[in-house]
């Protein structure tokens, strides 16, 4: 089986980039320039075993590609265990070349065995859903409801941006500023169960777009670093991406994470960007993140539907049909 290292990484994230320029609501949750960098750079190491991928060419250029991750057991950074029983699909195709995404779910089938398959494809791509549908696939009524983790993709022009506002004695960094292991300490301090580690955040780094001057924190007065953020910036299509965002525990509903997004778009319009974009939980049961991003001008392009095939010694998942838009 073939790593999945950074020379392939790259041509996907191509893919993300021509996708992004003709048709960005047919682009996949993760499956764009920032969340392929992300994902695999904080993932390498712990989830490479069970990873397997797929190229599918045209005309010499890259058309389509699957990437599953099989079944697995992983510590999270808590202590505790993360069990999956399922496979999941992320995946692309090119939007002249969507009938490809068939022959991604035949290869799946194969990789995944009689495990539950797991999927999503985007609402605006009707396409893809009736693909999936002939191919057995149907809504994941429990992932896709109106408390599931579903997500939501959302866009911004970089126009209009106001000026953020800071609590008395907070003051932006970025991660030249800081150590690597005080930029670590900020993610874990927002998402405690994370596996993010001072050898993650090397790949991190070293992972394109990554630049340390849009990697943005807030510091507190006491000097703790009180939320972070990730902008990755494709200056080929001249769209930035925050992935990931978050606040410290002892440090939320206090503004920052508001501060920190028009701060962050300041920076990534003055590097370039004309467009900003970002993924968050869509279910209207849990809408801070949501109505945070939509505080700061983002709009919802599409959002996914959850999709599952039952193995043949999987979990009955409940299933129904997709809902309207």
């Amino acid at each position: 089986m073939k790593t999945l290292g950074p020379t392939d990484l790259r041509l996907m994230q191509g893919l993300a980039q021509g996708v992004t320029a003709l048709r960005p609501e047919l682009l996949n949750g993760d499956a764009t320039v920032g969340e392929l960098a992300w994902v695999w750079a904080k993932d390498f190491d712990a989830l490479c075993p069970f990873w397997h991928h797929r190229m599918w060419f045209a005309d010499g250029r890259l058309a389509a590609w699957g990437w599953a991750c099989l079944p697995h057991r992983v510590p999270r950074g808590d202590g505790t265990v993360l069990e999956v029983e399922t496979a999941n699909l992320t995946w692309q195709t090119h939007p002249d070349r969507a009938a490809m995404l068939g022959e991604i779910l035949d290869w799946y089938d194969d990789v995944a065995g009689s495990v539950d398959r797991l999927l999503t494809v985007q609402s605006a791509d009707i396409e893809a859903q009736r693909i999936v549908a002939a191919h057995g696939y149907a809504f994941d009524a429990e992932a896709g409801a109106d408390d599931g983790p579903w997500v939501q993709f959302n866009t911004r022009e970089l126009t209009d941006l106001p000026d953020p506002a800071l609590p008395e004695g907070f003051r932006f960094l970025n991660a030249n500023d800081v150590s690597a292991a005080d930029a670590v300490e900020a993610h874990r301090q927002a998402w405690h169960a994370s596996r993010f580690n001072e050898a993650t955040f090397e790949r991190v780094r070293r992972t394109w777009p990554y630049r340390g001057d849009l990697h943005v924190l807030v510091a507190a007065p006491d000097g703790t670093l009180a939320a972070t953020a990730i902008i990755w910036l494709d200056e080929a299509t001249r769209t930035a991406e925050f992935e990931p965002v978050g606040t410290h525990r002892d440090f939320r509903r206090r503004g920052l994470g508001t501060a920190l997004q028009l701060h962050g778009m300041q920076l990534a319009r003055a590097a370039g960007a004309t467009r900003m974009l970002v993924a968050c939980r869509g279910a209207p049961a849990d809408p801070a993140a949501r109505n945070m991003y939509y505080g700061v001008g983002f709009r919802p392009i599409s959002r996914d539907l959850p999709q599952v095939k039952v193995g043949d010694s999987g979990i009955d998942f409940a299933v129904a049909d997709g809902p309207s838009e």
